[in-house]
């Protein structure tokens, strides 16, 4: 369970890239006073400058010596989490979510090629009892649950390609591919597809053939950008 302190130092993030993408803070400008912007937030000056340390880190604001920081341009920020939840919020739905689905490509396709040979017996249970899960939840309409078990499907896999360098960097897209797929996965043609792609996916994970599993995720990536296209996109 997250802090309290944590919580408002979040709420300080979110509320300040609210104002960023609804124009009200513009790129290049200063921000308002640190008591204007805390009590626009609601919040202590002590917890607003924690939340802009963290804006800062992310490249979405700039320290200016001496004077007020300033917002930085988009094409500028660094912090994963920001530029996608810009760039669904501001008109670029289409491109985001496809940019998303892009890199999930090259890194899941990867992570199954990767694994194969490696995968234990214990693994292969997992994903067993993971795909048991999603037909499960899909029978009962459960989305939340059918998402949980399809993210924790993914999860074993890059558990099982054994290489932390790659977990790490797939670990900040978690919160945004469970706002994805909640909202492919509520659509039941979606949940079919997936599915059967998943079953493909954990049968050539038990062939331990790294070119069967990364054709298998790849056949899935790409079932995935159709529906995507199709059912939510409304190519």
């Amino acid at each position: 369970m997250k802090s309290e302190k944590v919580t408002r130092t979040q709420s300080v993030v979110d509320g300040l890239l609210d104002e960023i993408i609804a124009g009200r803070l513009v790129a290049g400008e200063t921000l308002p006073t640190e008591a204007d912007l805390a009590d626009l937030l609601g919040v202590s000056r002590l917890t607003l400058r924690e939340g802009v340390r963290l804006l800062q880190a992310q490249g979405v604001i700039v320290p200016v010596p001496g004077s007020r920081h300033r917002v930085a341009p988009v094409d500028e920020w660094t912090g994963l989490e920001a530029v996608v939840r810009f760039a669904r919020s501001g008109g670029a739905r289409r491109k985001s979510s496809l940019d998303l689905l892009d890199m999930r490509v090259m890194f899941e396709t990867g992570a199954a090629e990767l694994a194969a040979p490696l995968c234990t017996d214990e693994h292969i249970a997992e994903l067993e009892e993971l795909l048991g899960k999603m037909r499960m939840a899909h029978a009962q309409g459960d989305v939340p649950g059918f998402v949980d078990a399809d993210l924790a499907f993914h999860d074993v896999i890059f558990a099982a390609a054994d290489n932390r360098i790659l977990v790490a960097s797939v670990r900040p897209l978690t919160a945004m591919l469970q706002d994805s797929r909640s909202e492919t996965s509520s659509v039941l043609e979606i949940r079919e597809h997936a599915l059967v792609e998943h079953a493909a996916v954990l049968e050539a994970m038990r062939t331990r053939s790294a070119e069967a599993a990364r054709e298998a995720m790849s056949s899935h990536m790409k079932q995935t950008r159709d529906d995507l296209l199709r059912y939510v996109l409304g190519a």
